[in-house]
């Protein structure tokens, strides 16, 4: 049997990776009252139950003490039960964006709060749980088709997970680095495209950029030590529970170098096979070239 409790920060995600298990075959209940989840788990695990695979939403909605969900949790894995732990998140910075977009009050709020006051109120409550989490899930850069991606590499295809996503990002100084980046590396030392007619107007996805950055030495022996770096870092970010990497690399305008190399480094981190979330984006292409 495959139980998952899919629980997290409001805002974080929950609804849709339910929605996302319940489309892989699961039976989904969302906000199941904590006082039913040992009873509920008495009857689908019962000999002639036919569900194999289930998931519960949890979630402070319906002013749900946690540190009791965490107890009723710990005591199903006490009987063998194999509950699996989904924690969906994002940073505040993008909760309060999300919550000011659907202009919808936060679970938490009370009376002349902030968002962030109930967003506060929520992570202490969560507390417990978060450090139980066997996947955290970190939705504030993730596309919905790069989450169904992890939900199905995980409960559908079954394949090994560590809660680390690695967001390989090309960026423009001259737009500003980007705020949640944990590895910035320049790579304005390379020749700039931006000075060849043809290629002027192109940007590091086109293969007339690619062709011209590449062809310096340079270039490769770059790309060569940062994959390199990139592995020996990696496991140890996993070791330590962080569960997202930002590894930012830029140049002028954020066109045609820094997306070229973002490009190899992604390619060259998923050839690997590595057991992790990695995505790639373009933060400043949509600044189209004059």
């Amino acid at each position: 049997m495959r139980f998952v409790i899919v629980t997290g920060m409001s805002g974080g995600g929950k609804s849709t990776a339910i929605h996302m298990l319940e489309d892989a075959g699961y039976y989904c209940v969302d906000n199941l009252p904590l006082s039913l989840i040992e009873k509920f788990t008495e009857l689908i695990t019962m000999p002639e139950s036919e569900i194999t695979k289930v998931c519960i939403g949890l979630d402070v909605r319906a002013g749900q003490r946690f540190g009791e969900a965490a107890d009723i949790i710990a005591n199903l894995k006490e009987k063998g039960i194999p509950v699996e732990i989904l924690y969906m998140d994002a940073s505040d910075r993008v909760l309060v964006k999300r919550y000011k977009e659907s202009r919808r009050l936060h679970p938490l709020s009370q009376p002349g709060d902030r968002v962030e006051d109930g967003i506060n109120r929520e992570r202490k409550m969560l507390k417990e749980i978060f450090k139980m989490a066997d996947y955290v899930m970190d939705t504030s850069n993730l596309l919905t088709r790069e989450l169904r991606e992890e939900i199905d590499r995980i409960f559908v295809n079954n394949e090994e997970y560590n809660s680390l996503m690695v967001n390989i990002l090309s960026f423009g100084f001259k737009y500003g680095i980007p705020v949640d980046a944990d590895l910035v590396f320049d790579v304005r030392f390379l020749p700039n495209p931006y000075y060849i007619d043809e290629l002027k107007t192109q940007t590091g996805n086109d293969k007339g950029v690619q062709d011209y950055v590449k062809s310096f030495p340079e270039c490769g022996q770059f790309c060569d030590k940062l994959t390199d770096m990139l592995e020996f870092l990696i496991p140890g970010y996993i070791r330590e529970g962080k569960y997202q990497l930002v590894v930012a690399i830029g140049c002028t305008g954020g066109q045609h170098r820094s997306v070229t190399i973002a490009n190899e480094i992604y390619a060259r981190l998923k050839d690997k096979g590595g057991k992790y979330g990695l995505k790639l984006s373009h933060r400043d292409v949509k600044n189209s070239l004059k």
